[in-house]
């Protein structure tokens, strides 16, 4: 902290630490959110099918784009950018959910293409809404913003528990078919005289397949949480805040001990690489797939402008209008930012929020070094390729407690909401919840819907946040929203990235 003198002849969160101070605290707010930070390329990439170095390439890019958004945000860039508060930026895991359908619905670096695509488009778009947010923020109350959240921790759950047991299709689906009986049909379709085989005949799979739910992966997914919960039962100040991390590095180094990590593509990637955009070719602008991130977009807006009040609070520099717009409209140009370098939706990180509170250190230019730090890791592609060496059953592990926490934000936010005198807040989260549940629950729901609209109807998160939006329109009407409920909702939302 700084002396009294220091205090009074500069605010507290202007002030300029010494380099070795900077740089420690700064190591400490990339640490803090590494895990968060890593996780999102890791779950887009191999949704998107893609190959191992190019997974890596997408962690190497989103660590760049972090760096590069935390210095814009926290240290301003022209009077329009920049909320030059102590914020660090990472993407948003509310934007996983439709970001896995688009790419599950088209993998490959087409896929790629169209996913970047939309992220631009809904950057910019995010740029232009940014002064009109705080008009739109009466259309979005903790009972919505709760329920939207809930179920983006359930839906997000599905990958975690996924990553532990297997992916339901491929490789690792729970049953295969009978190697006797596919034996059996090439055999007979192989005979003269045999009628040919009709299109689309297959063998059912009818074999327990040993690949999934394999004892090692429970174990090791067990070990992961173990540590995990240790660490946050035990630990105290710093250690605490990086539970997951610490909980990941723990399944890694059992993972390597028992042979599932392989290190070949760690040697042979370089140690210096630019980051250059437009990694996979031109974008593809969807319009469909651009609605969908719009959507995200002004959800993470609405959550931005909270923290940036709970922040301003923190920091005694309340945040004027001007700059309330500068923080939001980073948010787009991150997001912006982010589709060109072949990179995800950027929002401010909760658990540094949370982390200036618990530190004290209120310097924005402690947020700037960890931005320089971010940069740097995401120019060493040594770093992306051995994040991309973990196998997913650790991540899994490290996945529950990470979505958990997710699903829990929202149900704190929901604790802001008046259950007992308006019976209608619990109808609009229960049908907004049910609704959030038909893509897990009935995947195939969609099959007689035209195709055009797939991206739309299937992410559980946008069938949720519509009609979240609608019954609050229906039952409670646009009710203004205070400065004083946007910033509660935000300090109960701490962890929720």
């Amino acid at each position: 902290m700084a002396t009294d003198t220091t205090a009074q002849a500069t605010p507290a969160v202007d002030e300029l630490l010494p380099p070795a101070r900077l740089f420690t605290l700064g190591l400490q707010h990339v640490l803090v959110m590494y895990a968060g930070a890593i996780a999102v390329p890791l779950i887009v990439g191999r949704a998107l099918a893609l190959e191992p170095e190019q997974v890596a390439f997408l962690i190497s890019a989103d660590l760049f784009v972090c760096g590069l958004v935390t210095i814009i945000q926290s240290y301003g860039l022209t009077p329009w950018f920049g909320v030059k508060l102590p914020v660090m930026m990472g993407v948003t895991f509310a934007s996983v959910g439709p970001m896995v359908s688009i790419a599950l619905a088209n993998p490959g670096p087409e896929g790629a293409r169209m996913l970047f695509g939309a992220i631009m488009a809904a950057g910019v778009i995010a740029m232009l809404i940014a002064p009109l947010m705080s008009r739109l923020i009466r259309f979005f109350p903790p009972v919505v913003t709760g329920s939207i959240i809930l179920v983006i921790g359930v839906s997000l759950m599905r990958i975690g528990i996924n990553w532990i047991f297997g992916l339901p299709v491929g490789p690792t689906a729970p049953r295969t078919v009978n190697p006797e009986a596919q034996a059996w049909v090439d055999t007979v379709t192989g005979l003269n005289g045999v009628p040919p085989v009709p299109q689309g005949f297959a063998l059912a799979p009818t074999v327990n397949n040993p690949n999934y739910a394999a004892p090692q992966n429970m174990l090791i997914a067990a070990l992961v949480l173990l540590a995990i919960i240790l660490v946050m039962k035990y630990a105290r100040g710093f250690l605490s805040n990086i539970a997951v991390l610490v909980g990941i590095v723990t399944g890694a180094v059992i993972a390597a001990i028992l042979g599932m990590m392989h290190f070949d593509k760690v040697a042979d990637a370089g140690w210096f690489a630019l980051i250059m955009p437009f990694h996979f070719g031109t974008p593809i602008f969807d319009p469909v797939m651009i609605l969908t991130m719009v959507l995200v977009m002004v959800v993470v807006m609405i959550e931005s402008l909270g923290m940036f009040l709970a922040l301003g609070e923190m920091c005694g520099r309340r945040p004027s209008q001007q700059a309330l717009a500068a923080g939001l409209r980073t948010d787009g140009l991150g997001t912006l930012i982010g589709g060109l370098f072949n990179t995800f939706p950027y929002t401010s990180f909760s658990q540094n929020v949370g982390l200036v509170g618990v530190t004290g250190v209120r310097s924005r230019f402690v947020c700037v070094a960890g931005g320089i730090i971010m940069i740097v890791l995401g120019l060493v592609p040594k770093m992306g390729a051995l994040v991309e060496a973990l196998p997913t059953v650790v991540l899994g592990g490290a996945g529950l407690v990470m979505f958990g926490m997710v699903a829990a934000t929202g149900i704190r936010i929901l604790t802001a909401v008046d259950f007992k005198e308006n019976r209608s807040n619990a109808f609009i989260v229960a049908v907004s919840l049910g609704m959030g549940m038909i893509p897990l629950v009935a995947p195939d729901f969609k099959m007689h819907i035209p195709h055009a609209i797939h991206p739309l109807i299937d992410s559980g998160i946008l069938l949720a946040s519509i009609t979240a939006l609608v019954l609050n329109m229906a039952f409670n009407g646009a009710e203004a929203v205070s400065d004083d409920e946007v910033r509660e909702a935000a300090m109960q939302s701490d962890g929720g990235h």
